[in-house]
């Protein structure tokens, strides 16, 4: 299990600050490094705050941890509102594709729903640890009503093939979901994560 630690009352500037912080001492170690962000709507406002801190965006590849199967100029394409956010100051946005290998990530920042689903692995797709892709195309069943597509997602191998691993997750129902995956209290997609990964945690509730 993973070392864990649950951070609380962090504002929007305060996470982008702790970011920034651990992606420029990555930065310090290696001449590029690679990362993973989620979508949603609750990383923009962070990236945004990032992107003000003068981070070396030129030396970093951002993929996204998963991805509808839209056009990158639909609403709802994480690929494309992550490419609006951050290629004009200089990363290189990846993609998802089937058959790509992800890196290993210095930074591995993710999203969870309230049925502990991370990426675009819901309970329903039954992920598994030790799954020997790191890319798998995804059928959410059911499908959410605000976004009825089938994904591209990373799998847990691949998202726990980091040097760092941060979680933002908003309301007092996920933290509860969080907390009990933490304790090894339930076998959710976000359990089997944290059960794989052998590097720092951190949570900001």
């Amino acid at each position: 299990m993973a070392d864990i630690r649950i951070t609380t009352g962090a504002d929007d500037a305060a996470i982008a600050a702790w970011l920034h912080d651990r992606l420029q001492a990555a930065l310090a170690r290696h001449r590029e490094i690679a990362i993973t962000v989620p979508g949603g709507s609750t990383p923009f406002p962070i990236l945004a705050a990032l992107a003000r801190t003068g981070l070396a965006f030129e030396r970093i590849a951002v993929w996204p941890g998963d991805d509808r199967a839209v056009p990158e100029d639909h609403p709802a394409s994480n690929v494309g509102r992550i490419r609006a956010a951050l290629e004009p100051l200089g990363a290189r946005i990846v993609p998802l594709v089937l058959g790509a290998s992800p890196p290993h990530f210095a930074l591995a920042w993710l999203g969870m729903g309230g049925d502990g689903h991370i990426a675009s692995l819901f309970p329903s797709s039954d992920p598994a640890a030790d799954d020997p892709l790191p890319l798998r195309r995804i059928v959410p069943d059911p499908l959410p009503p605000e976004a009825p597509f089938a994904r591209l997602s990373l799998t847990i191998p691949a998202l726990a093939a980091c040097d760092d691993m941060v979680f933002v997750i908003r309301g007092a129902d996920k933290r509860a979901v969080f907390e009990a995956a933490a304790r090894g209290a339930s076998d959710l997609p976000v359990a089997r994560l944290l059960a794989a990964v052998r590097v720092p945690v951190t949570c900001f509730v």
